[in-house]
């Protein structure tokens, strides 16, 4: 198998090295977005190179790959995450590659995707696919949708940001920008990737603390 890949990288003209390197970077952050930095660029760029044997590779651990190439964007789920644009699967075990969102996440989470789905109907969205909100608005957004506010304490505040760009969720000014006047964060289209309609109905159907964790979450 080893010198079958072997071969094949060597068609493409990459290297062992360079596919390990963005193996494990895949596997360990979740997502590749090609305008995050450059380092990114460089690995989304090489995924385009090899992207059968990525997925190929990926196949049989039975991880699968959501590309979306408008939004130069590729994210990976575990076996049985339910995931927005792709069929489902019948796997139904606990993945130890699952990783357990907090409940503040999911419900931060929840409520950017609303945000996000209201400016999609509006026609409020630039030609990146992307959401330009005030951290006030989304402040009172979650008041209104959730019954709470974002966490008083900045660290905590900052940290929850923070993860979200982890996530490429969002982008945000950095955390020393937070603590000046009002700061706007922009929500990025890979939400929707992320997050299902079923999982967005649950904030008019559910309490949000039986919501612990979202149908698709990040891979690690």
């Amino acid at each position: 198998m080893r010198d079958a890949l072997d071969s094949q990288l060597n068609e493409r003209g990459l290297s062992p090295e360079a596919f390990s390197e963005l193996m494990i970077r895949l596997l360990d952050r979740g997502v590749l977005c090609r305008d995050e930095s450059q380092r990114e660029a460089e690995l989304y760029d090489r995924y385009l190179q090899v992207s059968e044997l990525v997925e190929d590779y990926l196949s049989v651990l039975r991880i699968r790959v959501l590309h979306e190439p408008r939004f130069n964007l590729l994210r990976i789920f575990p076996p049985g995450a339910e995931v927005p644009g792709l069929a489902d699967t019948e796997d139904s075990f606990s993945s130890g590659l699952r990783e357990r969102l907090s409940q503040q996440e999911v419900a931060l989470i929840l409520v950017l995707r609303a945000e996000y789905d209201q400016a999609l109907r509006e026609g409020q969205i630039d030609e990146f696919g992307q959401v330009m909100l005030s951290l006030e608005a989304l402040n009172l957004s979650c008041r209104n949708l959730l019954g709470r506010s974002l966490p008083e304490q900045q660290g905590e505040r900052k940290a929850l940001l923070r993860r979200l760009r982890q996530l490429r969720l969002i982008r945000s000014p950095s955390d020393a920008a937070l603590d000046e006047g009002e700061a706007w964060l922009t929500i990025r289209p890979g939400i929707i990737s992320l997050v299902t309609d079923s999982a967005l109905a649950q904030l008019a159907s559910a309490p949000t603390d039986d919501n612990d964790d979202l149908p698709a979450e990040d891979s690690h």
